[in-house]
């Protein structure tokens, strides 16, 4: 496995990212892994790996550059806790506009890498960055040809790029999986959003892991549920040896 922290230069500042990929058999189809609120940690580095030895280029880019943030450390369980009320500070501070501008500066860096395939390419977003990888699919209809959101937030808004309404413009295949138990993503809008996007004509797949809480999918989490995990593993596997090969 080939690992390099780098730093892309974009229109905001200097973003570090996390690259893997396997050494041999490249070019590798790339793969825009963005983090969740707690940002980037050893945690994420082991799951964008876990996507790198399967075969992918995985970009895992610090979102928090602009906020000077690198890693916030462990958070305390307390949710008045000044680490957390820092960490909804710093995902208040970003936008779909904003990542968007980021996300160009990944696609012209890739672009510009021997490593990283110039074919169809996936998104991959977890928790508040749900949104951002279906976003990156409307945004770059041509580039994307897969997608998905991880017990992803904020995919209904009333905004005018809100994920749902996006989605029309989308030409990659989604997949949502949504935890059962979930106060950032409550079941109540679960039904909407498969409504939208069958309204919106999209290939799209939005399932219910029953029994499970929002983070179900991190191992360092008190709610991570193993058995759902590695189905969440095999549905994103799946998905991009299907559209992405």
């Amino acid at each position: 496995m080939i690992e390099r922290q780098i730093e892309i230069e974009t229109r905001d500042g200097r973003m570090s990212t996390f690259i893997c990929h396997p050494e041999r058999g490249g070019p590798f189809s790339v793969i825009l892994f963005y983090m969740d609120a707690p940002a980037i940690r050893e945690e994420l580095r082991d799951m964008a790996r876990r996507l790198g030895t399967s075969g992918y280029y995985v970009m895992l880019p610090n979102l928090y550059y602009r906020s000077g943030v690198m890693e916030l450390g462990p958070l305390s369980a307390d949710p008045d806790s000044p680490e957390r009320i820092k960490m909804f500070q710093l995902m208040g501070s970003l936008t779909i506009q904003l990542i968007m501008s980021d996300t160009d500066s990944l696609l012209a860096f890739a672009a510009k890498d021997g490593q990283a395939s110039k074919g169809p390419m996936g998104a991959l977003g977890y928790c508040m960055s749900g949104q951002y990888a279906v976003s990156a699919a409307a945004y770059h209809p041509d580039k994307f040809l897969a997608a998905a959101s991880i017990y992803g937030v904020r995919l209904l808004t009333d905004e005018p790029d809100s994920p749902h309404k996006a989605a029309k413009r989308v030409k990659a295949e989604l997949y949502f999986a949504c935890a059962e138990m979930d106060r950032w993503m409550p079941l109540e809008q679960v039904e909407p959003l498969k409504q939208a996007l069958s309204e919106a004509g999209v290939q799209a797949e939005v399932e219910i892991f029953l029994g499970t809480e929002h983070g179900f999918a991190f191992p360092s989490r008190a709610v991570y549920d193993k058995p759902s995990a590695e189905r969440h593993w095999e549905r994103l596997l799946s998905l991009f040896r299907r559209r992405l090969g």
